[in-house]
């Protein structure tokens, strides 16, 4: 089983990320694009990211709006070291 950051840890995550912040009991960031074809493309870049780490993001669209939500499964749905790289590696697409 995966292990849960701590407060501490997971408040200095966040000062390192861009834009995202902890939604109940799950790291979330809301983007925003020029068109609906732009939010897919990006929506099929974040699962190549996830797929490649094995650790698959909750995403949801509206039109250009996209809202993703990360939690690791196998720590009982708690914000994780995996969740946190997951949303490094979204911020660089």
């Amino acid at each position: 089983m995966t292990t849960p950051l701590d407060p501490a840890a997971l408040e200095k995550a966040l000062a390192e990320l861009n834009g995202w912040s902890v939604e109940g009991e799950k790291l979330t960031r809301q983007f925003s694009f020029a068109d609906f074809r732009e939010a897919m493309a990006f929506m099929v870049r974040v699962a190549f990211e996830a797929e490649d780490m094995g650790h698959h993001p909750e995403l949801f669209n509206v039109y250009k709006d996209v809202r993703i939500q990360l939690a690791t499964h196998d720590a009982d749905g708690k914000i994780t070291q995996k969740d946190i790289e997951l949303a490094k590696r979204i911020d660089a697409i």
